[in-house]
């Protein structure tokens, strides 16, 4: 098979091309040449902007891919540019989204003030019903970690013109919050700083502590993305892509801290006692929980790294890739010496 992945020296997708290639595939890259990514030898490279794609669409045609993984479409624009340039060329395409695009995550962000939706998320889930997904504050500040990102940022208008192309079928994979080496949101990192900062106790606002979101290590999605690519009974089917199980951000805490060895205390405090760099402004009373039955059924999808082992490794990751971004503010450690229960 020849597979063209737009987007393969980021954090999922040089996964997803190290995966690609030991499996006899042909492949090729398209992306900026900006990323340190170590690729295979044998994969091709296509420079250009995923923005302007298509400026380069002779040179992409004439690869021919069977599958065209897009792993950053950003906007409906961006998914019509995919289609325009592989349409009557590859056989298929793969997009990969988000679960963002599903009505709960509007709840969760108040953007949404009707009911919360019922968990778990199944792929026929209801949609959001507004475009914005992040204040655009918030969306400028990704763009600096994620460039692909535009300002229309929305993965619901990218599902839809992605299934609008009967004669480009495409496999919608929607991801979870991905951990790994590599992620540049450092997912790991409030929970290991403190850690390795001595702390004894790290306490969570009960809301953010109970609260419960799907998770998958980075080389599992990967390889969920190369099973839809070379599977093509995923052609036309939406996935939903995540670890079985969807852990509280307290049980996650204590799989980190049981993983490095450290025994403190992690406990939750009431709302009205917590201080302000604990709380979070969404509506944490709507989970964020999926039901990812679909992919296993269909595909016989299984996470081939063990979670014991992902955390592991990201742990190793972290360590030696402490994040530099991160507030001060986020680690009031005065504030929080106050709440411990030991003291």
């Amino acid at each position: 098979m020849r597979v063209l992945v737009l987007g393969g020296t980021g954090f999922i997708g040089r996964f997803v091309v190290h995966q690609l290639h030991p499996g006899g595939h042909e492949v090729a890259v398209f992306h900026r040449g900006r990323s340190p990514a170590e690729l295979p030898p044998a994969v091709r490279r296509l420079l250009g902007d995923r923005h302007r794609l298509a400026g380069h669409a002779a040179e992409l045609r004439e690869f021919a891919p069977d599958v065209a993984i897009d792993m950053i479409p950003s906007s409906g624009a961006s998914a019509r540019d995919l289609l325009q340039v592989f349409r009557g060329v590859a056989r298929r395409a793969v997009v990969v989204s988000s679960m963002d695009v599903y009505r709960a995550t509007a709840v969760l962000h108040r953007l949404d003030h009707g009911p919360l939706e019922p968990i778990p998320l199944t792929e026929a889930s209801p949609l959001r019903a507004m475009s914005q997904t992040y204040p655009l504050a918030q969306l400028r500040a990704l763009q600096g970690l994620f460039g692909w990102l535009d300002d229309a940022y929305d993965k619901v208008a990218v599902e839809r013109e992605a299934q609008g192309a009967p004669d480009l079928p495409a496999t919608i994979l929607r991801l979870p919050m991905v951990y790994g080496p590599g992620d540049p949101l450092h997912r790991f990192s409030p929970v290991l700083k403190r850690i390795l900062d001595g702390r004894r106790t790290i306490p969570f606002e009960e809301r953010v502590a109970r609260w419960r979101s799907p998770r998958g290590y980075v080389e599992n999605v990967a390889a969920a993305i190369v099973l839809a690519t070379t599977n093509d009974r995923a052609a036309g089917r939406i996935y939903n892509v995540a670890e079985a199980e969807a852990f509280s951000e307290v049980e996650w805490a204590r799989l980190i801290a049981e993983a490095i060895g450290w025994r403190g205390l992690i406990f939750s405090v009431p709302s009205g006692r917590a201080p302000a760099h604990l709380a979070q402004p969404a509506n944490l009373d709507q989970h964020w929980v999926a039901d990812t039955s679909r992919i296993r059924a269909e595909l016989g999808y299984r996470e081939p790294v063990p979670r014991a082992e992902a955390i592991r490794r990201t742990i190793e990751w972290e360590r030696a890739h402490p994040s530099v971004a991160w507030d001060p503010a986020q680690f009031d450690y005065e504030a929080e010496d106050a709440l411990d229960p030991n003291a």
